[in-house]
């Protein structure tokens, strides 16, 4: 989906939720490095907020013991593959444990993309995930959604 769809759906239905009395949007984003919700949220004017975003993450991961970082965990990693396979590990392919790749230094991810980076699209060290981590990082995201509702709510 091109940004301009995104942001044309996103406002769309939050003027829909607007003319409908619900005056406040959250967008619960799946995806961290959405920089397009980030804008859309961004020039709402306090109408909208964005969860989780990246200290969102980060708080995550360390609350559920995660050893990597977002910087270096970025795609098919610790984070996600654990958070798989708490919630739907027959989607994790056998081997995930030996798929390890580190590419710290992406400084041009968003010019060409993921190719340079990685043949397998993994970018991060999946060998490190387990079930209790997904869960653990569920489990402290719902814990403070809370306060992004309190901030929209000002």
């Amino acid at each position: 989906m091109s940004a301009a769809t995104l942001i044309s759906i996103v406002r769309d239905v939050a003027d829909s939720l607007r003319s409908a009395g619900v005056p406040k949007l959250v967008l619960v984003n799946g995806h961290g490095g959405n920089y397009v919700l980030g804008n859309v949220v961004q020039e709402a004017g306090g109408d909208m907020a964005l969860f989780p975003v990246a200290d969102d993450w980060e708080d995550a991961r360390r609350a559920a013991g995660l050893a990597t970082t977002g910087d270096s965990d970025m795609h098919a990693g610790e984070l996600e593959t654990s958070i798989l396979l708490h919630a739907r590990p027959d989607l994790v392919r056998e081997g995930y444990e030996n798929g390890d790749h580190l590419a710290d230094d992406r400084r041009h991810l968003l010019t060409a993309g993921m190719a340079p980076y990685t043949a397998s699209g993994v970018v991060g060290r999946p060998s490190l995930a387990s079930a209790r981590k997904g869960r653990d990082v569920l489990a402290h995201l719902v814990g403070s959604f809370g306060r992004c509702l309190a901030v929209l709510e000002q």
